[in-house]
């Protein structure tokens, strides 16, 4: 009884403050008031977030409401699953030529998503990720933020100070610009492993669906906050860390993105969230995420919630991913361009992996996101 009672005590402003954190995303999330005070700052910011509705909205989810509104209504009439009821005597003769017009309909319906919808996707994916960064970049540049964002240590025991923060910067030159392109490289192949994360635990019988959620969540709070990060020129590793010690925050941030498309089938939730991602990237732009959680953690005396190592799994595979690259392979084939492109790319990879491994080793701690990790099993403690 005692040890329940001492684990309930340590657990209850645990819970509180993991609870507070998800509130104060949430509530951040749909701070949507800035979206309109951004756009008024910058025309240009305006014209792009219109192209994305004009896009997404009224073509793509207007293409779809007329699909179902207008083609299937009129095949269905033209070429009806049902006997005509012209006369009650006798059987029906229509029922012979019934599943030659349900394969017409099917055809015709399969016909435009091939020839309609897959191509609108494709170009509305495409032109959609280039607005992004647009609306991003001027929705930063509207809130006259021009310096580098500084993120906190996770660790209370780290000290800010004038050498750590040299020591937190890339290097410049040459150097700084190889880590950066590695960075981008790793965090794109990064998310991409956390993408089928997501989408395999969907399967998981009972808590499947649950377990998604919040990975959805995570995701898409972790794509809104990295154009922030990117134009703050974040380090990779400084952004993972952020984020995995304020988990309960991010997840909170994300839980109104995900409602907005949870229910939905996936090709309407794509233009629904066509539409929504954009706003939520100018919340996360204009929000004060990281003054607000330092202010929560202050009131807490320091005591923070412990990181969870949320990008562990993804690290893992896209680490043994570049591990069991075939660079020999490579290095027998003639010189070639493209050879020459991969193992640059690699270098890269190799280059920001390293940089990530010193600066924590100058840390002192080890992390699971970002560097090799053989005890990627010892996770923080919540």
């Amino acid at each position: 009884m005692e040890t329940t009672k001492r684990f309930i005590g340590i657990l209850r402003p645990k819970l509180k403050q993991g609870l507070l954190l998800w509130l104060e995303g949430f509530k951040e999330a749909c701070c949507l008031h800035r979206v309109v005070f951004l756009c008024f700052r910058s025309r240009k910011l305006l014209v792009r977030t219109g192209q994305c509705f004009l896009l997404n909205g009224f073509i793509f989810l207007g293409s779809i409401l007329v699909l179902n509104s207008v083609v299937i209504p009129t095949l269905l009439w033209i070429l009806p699953n049902q006997c005509p009821e012209v006369s009650s005597q006798g059987p029906c003769s229509f029922e012979s030529v019934s599943k030659l017009y349900l394969s017409l309909r099917l055809g015709l319906i399969q016909l435009f998503y091939v020839f309609w919808f897959c191509p609108l996707y494709i170009f509305s994916f495409i032109l959609s990720t280039i607005w992004y960064n647009d609306i991003a970049k001027y929705g930063f540049a509207a809130m006259g933020k021009n310096g580098h964002d500084v993120l906190e240590p996770s660790s209370q025991n780290e000290v800010k100070t004038p050498e750590n923060t040299a020591l937190m910067d890339k290097p410049a030159g040459l150097g700084g610009v190889m880590i950066g392109i590695g960075e981008q490289v790793y965090s794109v192949l990064l998310l991409t492993f956390f993408f089928l994360e997501v989408y395999a635990t969907g399967f998981i019988p009972y808590i499947g669906k649950a377990l998604n959620f919040v990975l959805l969540s995570w995701m898409y709070a972790y794509y809104c906050f990295e154009y922030k990060w990117n134009l703050s020129d974040v380090a990779l590793d400084r952004r993972l860390d952020f984020f995995e010690s304020n988990w309960a925050f991010f997840s909170g941030f994300g839980s109104p993105c995900v409602l907005a498309i949870f229910f939905f089938s996936p090709l309407v939730s794509y233009g629904v969230m066509a539409i929504l991602f954009p706003l939520f990237v100018l919340a996360a732009t204009g929000s004060e995420a990281e003054q607000l959680i330092f202010s929560q953690r202050r009131k807490w005396k320091g005591m923070g919630l412990g990181r969870l190592p949320i990008f562990c799994a993804a690290d893992t595979l896209s680490i043994c991913y570049y591990q069991n690259y075939e660079l020999l392979d490579l290095s027998f084939q003639q010189p070639t361009i493209i050879a020459g492109l991969e193992l640059l790319d690699v270098g890269f990879i190799s280059l920001a992996i390293g940089y990530s491994r010193s600066e924590a080793r100058q840390k002192g701690t080890l992390r699971c996101s970002g560097i090799i990790h053989p005890q990627c099993g010892s996770s923080s403690t919540m």
